[in-house]
């Protein structure tokens, strides 16, 4: 059975399942059963690991898939894991490079009502339903964020691990912006509204830096992530 059908055939399981228990007590759980797959498969992994995460919309020949691929290859070349959210664009792109280099390629893939697919160069791959269980294990098993351009996913993922480290619910970890002309125009707005109308504080702007060379990028890591 090829890999779309048997997706195909789990989804239509979970559907049965879920007719059978649609109350909140059995919602709970299928979350709790989430959190336990999550960290009996990711607490086994014994090397530092780095999130690379962004668009899922792009193709294999945008600038942005290549540098994804690049720091990725040059990560795992100086044993660095890589996490991803197991998808296609900048996901596939990280998680190519891991490969590459043949080193260790994670792919957290969300279950998603257009039915995203798991790309092909995960070699420790783990499904969730749930959001919010997901970003848990981001940010648990990830000690740097590489932050490649994206969409609303890629912002909500950024603004959360910002939020954490903010409000010191989490350790500070690098939080690297990759693309200046990006990010510049939020980070002007961010300084502009959030700081000139004393939303934030202005040590808010240091958590993360914005680069947009592989070597600056790479060099970064290995000083701030070290083992």
């Amino acid at each position: 059975m090829t890999s779309k059908y048997r997706k195909q055939a789990r989804r239509e399981s979970q559907y049965c399942l879920d007719k059978m228990t649609s109350g909140d007590s059995w919602r709970m759980f299928r979350i709790m059963a989430e959190f336990v797959d999550g960290f009996d498969t990711l607490s086994s992994v014994k090397r530092p690991s780095v999130t690379i995460y962004g668009s899922a919309r792009v193709a294999e020949e945008h600038p942005d898939y290549i540098l994804a691929r690049e720091v990725a290859r040059r990560l795992s070349e100086h044993g660095y894991g890589i996490v991803t959210g197991g998808g296609p664009g900048i996901m596939e792109a990280a998680n190519r490079g891991a490969t590459d280099a043949q080193g260790l390629s994670i792919g957290l893939n969300i279950d998603l009502p257009y039915e995203q697919e798991g790309n092909a160069y995960v070699n420790i791959p783990l499904d969730f339903r749930y959001f919010f269980v997901r970003k848990v294990m981001f940010m648990k098993y990830s000690m740097a964020f590489i932050c490649m351009p994206g969409g609303f996913g890629s912002l909500d993922e950024l603004f959360e691990s910002l939020t954490l480290i903010q409000t010191r619910k989490i350790k500070p970890f690098p939080i690297i912006l990759v693309g200046s002309m990006f990010w510049t125009g939020l980070v002007d707005w961010l300084r502009e509204q959030l700081l000139g109308n004393g939303k934030i504080a202005k040590d808010d702007l240091i958590l993360f830096e914005i680069m947009d060379d592989v070597d600056e990028i790479v060099s970064y890591i290995r000083k701030t992530v070290v083992f």
